[in-house]
């Protein structure tokens, strides 16, 4: 299959406006509040390919500067795509189409663009974003009403550094739990807002 053939299947997933999403390594924070490049986990790129997948995700993509971390990606990738784990489990083959690597969300919005012909709205992601904030059914009416591409950007590590939430054009809400604490790991963090989205559509 060929890159763009995996591009026409995707097309027309879920309903209303295109919806991507992207997960960043850089720029984020670490627990002491210092802004890094967090390394690829494979765990988190087999449970976010499997949200993207399951909530109609157009294209997931895992963001990071660092070569050899986006080589271990393709390798990855390709395991599940070409080599013994398709045949092994077709299914994770299928969730793992979504899943695209770039150098910075910059590369990846403009891939989006190149496929729908719009530059998509960024959304940042967040436990403690400050106002103003997009609500779920507010974003879930934009995108049900509307057809210009949407980017929710994830972070890795302790989340979303300034510079990728300050260069972001919305600020979605945090996920509200029973208490004080709200310290999600962003595959937790993804699929709870993904589905939110999704029920607002």
């Amino acid at each position: 299959m060929t890159r763009e053939e995996d591009r026409q299947g995707h097309r027309g997933s879920g309903k209303g406006a295109p919806l991507y999403m992207a997960l960043l390594h850089y720029p984020v924070y670490n627990r002491r509040g210092e802004t890094v490049t967090a390394a690829v986990s494979n765990l988190d790129i087999h449970d976010l390919a499997r949200a993207a997948m399951t909530f109609g995700i157009r294209r997931f993509y895992v963001v990071t500067p660092v070569e050899e971390q986006r080589a271990l990606v393709r390798r990855i990738v390709g395991h599940w795509m070409d080599g013994y784990g398709s045949r092994y489990n077709p299914g994770r083959r299928k969730a793992f189409e979504t899943v695209t690597v770039t150098s910075s969300l910059e590369e990846a919005g403009k891939d989006v663009e190149r496929e729908t012909g719009n530059r998509p709205v960024t959304v940042a992601t967040g436990a403690a974003l400050e106002a103003p904030l997009m609500t779920f059914s507010e974003l879930g009416m934009l995108l049900r009403t509307g057809d210009r591409p949407w980017l929710i950007l994830f972070g890795t590590a302790w989340g979303l550094a300034k510079d990728a939430v300050s260069g972001a054009d919305r600020r979605l809400e945090p996920i509200s739990g029973v208490g004080e604490y709200n310290h999600l790991s962003v595959r937790s963090a993804a699929a709870v807002v993904l589905d939110r989205i999704r029920k607002n559509m």
